[in-house]
């Protein structure tokens, strides 16, 4: 993803308390934003500022999901919408780019992971149609349950201040999937592979390099039912390294959080030593 223009605003302030934790209340805009704009906020967002009873001169923060950092004041609240006079803005870099590839499962835990894999920072997310996974847009619920997804991660990102959303790709088979995975640090999950952690097939060498896992990485996450020997050949033969993360057996969503947390770890590289 690339960043949304900002109003033709080159001089990216920057925020005041970047450098520390600030607990203000945090709203996602759809729309682009600059300092000194009134941006107008949609009804969701005003019906969780009259939820958390903000008043009027309310510092709030804002994310636009493409890097775009701002605070402002609250200074208008209306039924269907909230103004908020922006002040401040910064762009954030992308992080290292990190994408998932997840089964067709249970919605309710497809949503869950919805919101994990934008606290950690996913950059893509795929759902896979597997031989044992169900789609769920044969039942025409595709684009809905993509809105539920969209609107997850944006929960997810006022939450966790992350400032990019994750990319939301259409399901595909597993072949387009895997043609339409970056070339990078390819890994599928499999309980019966080395750890991820000290996987040398992924590293490169027994141990993470200096300067941290070489990106991008793409993490693909079978059914629970498991992925048939022929779709595990597939993916071994695009180059995809076999490792687990554990000896038990974990739920798609959960190892899936497990690895996202784990490669996040490995693309900082080793802490530095006082």
């Amino acid at each position: 993803m690339s960043p949304k223009a900002n109003g033709g605003v080159a001089r990216s302030t920057r925020l005041r308390g970047a450098d520390r934790q600030v607990s203000i209340p945090t709203f996602y805009s759809a729309e682009p934003f600059a300092s000194g704009q009134q941006l107008t906020l949609g009804e969701g967002e005003a019906h969780h500022i009259r939820v958390r009873r903000l008043d009027i001169g309310t510092r709030v923060a804002l994310l636009d999901g493409q890097g775009t950092r701002g605070e402002g004041t609250l200074v208008r609240l209306a039924k269907r919408n909230a103004t908020v006079e922006v002040d401040q803005v910064e762009q954030v870099p992308p992080p290292a780019p990190v994408h998932l590839l997840l089964p067709i499962a249970d919605k309710d835990r497809m949503l869950w992971l919805a919101e994990k894999a934008a606290e950690l920072g996913a950059t893509s997310w795929r759902p896979v149609q597997y031989r044992r996974s169900r789609s769920v847009a044969a039942r025409g619920e595709g684009t809905v349950f993509t809105q539920k997804v969209a609107a997850r991660m944006q929960a997810a990102l006022e939450q966790s201040r992350n400032a990019w959303l994750p990319t939301i790709y259409p399901e595909a088979t597993l072949d387009r999937a895997i043609a339409a995975a970056p070339k990078g640090i390819r890994i599928l999950l499999d309980g019966d592979a080395p750890a991820l952690a000290r996987n040398a097939a992924i590293m490169g060498a027994a141990e993470v390099p200096e300067g941290g896992l070489p990106t991008p990485v793409v993490i693909a996450v079978g059914p629970e039912g498991g992925i048939e020997p022929d779709e595990t050949a597939r993916y071994v033969e695009a180059g995809f390294a076999r490792a687990s993360i554990g000896q038990t057996i974990l739920r798609f969503e959960t190892a899936a959080t497990a690895a996202l947390g784990i490669v996040r770890s490995l693309l900082a590289g080793p802490a530095a030593t006082p």
